[in-house]
């Protein structure tokens, strides 16, 4: 793969999440959407709502990806501490800005919903970040470097999302194919590590199955060149040709 391609990772703040309490698809919605901008999800965590622990995530994540996703705890509560602690990795003040405060004013007045105190934490943006736009409920998410702050409720993360993609650069979009190949994985081990290895710019993925009791394999081959991928899929089938569909 081409070491010069951006790269992405994901955090996924949540005491709620660890617990079992919320499923996350965030995750999943991410890596699609990356996928198909051609900027690749490397890394995904998932730590609970702990100021020093986030903190710690966010600086090394963000050092060693072009950017990083994160996903809860911009909400109106207590517990909500991502902002704070993203504002403190970037050694960063973070206080309530006029501009974020102007767009709840104006959601909230709408509805005939005091913007009261609790509500007003949503407004909380470091110095310097710019805001990702809410469509959804109006309290945005914000960019600080290269960290992208968003909600975890999925309508309003995929909402953010779609306001961020656009705005970043990525590379080729990813093409994958994949092959059935109706045998063990330990007796396609070799010759597909083989032809890896002649495909050293190409992904190749392999997931085991068992289909009414026989095992199989689902190889996937992943790059941003279609006619690498074709050739070798087409290889693939050569070395399989009689167990494959």
């Amino acid at each position: 793969m081409n070491a010069d391609a951006p790269t992405a990772a994901m955090l996924v703040i949540g005491d709620e999440i660890l617990s079992g309490r919320t499923r996350d698809s965030n995750m999943h919605h991410l890596a699609c959407a990356l996928t198909a901008h051609g900027l690749p999800l490397s890394e995904a965590r998932v730590i609970g709502d702990d100021r020093a622990t986030i903190i710690a995530a966010v600086q090394e994540l963000s050092a060693r990806y072009s950017h990083v996703f994160t996903s809860g705890g911009i909400g109106p509560t207590h517990d909500d501490i991502t902002a704070e602690a993203i504002a403190a990795a970037f050694d960063t003040p973070i206080s309530v800005r006029d501009d974020a405060r102007a767009i709840l004013a104006a959601h909230y007045e709408a509805r005939g919903t005091e913007l009261n105190d609790a509500r007003l934490r949503m407004a909380r943006i470091p110095d310097g970040a710019a805001l990702i736009d809410n469509p959804v409920s109006s309290a945005p998410g914000f960019s600080l470097g290269n960290v992208h702050v968003m909600a975890g409720v999925p309508a309003v993360f995929e909402a953010m999302l779609a306001s961020v993609l656009p705005t970043l650069t990525g590379g080729a979009p990813l093409i994958s194919q994949q092959l059935t190949v109706h045998r063990g994985e330990g007796d396609i081990a070799g010759p597909l590590s083989d032809l890896a290895d002649a495909y050293s710019d190409l992904s190749f993925g392999s997931y085991p199955f068992i289909r009414n009791g026989a095992f199989g394999v689902n190889v996937v081959v992943r790059g941003s060149d279609g006619g690498r991928v074709d050739a070798a899929m087409a290889e693939l089938i050569v070395l399989f040709p009689s167990d494959t569909e």
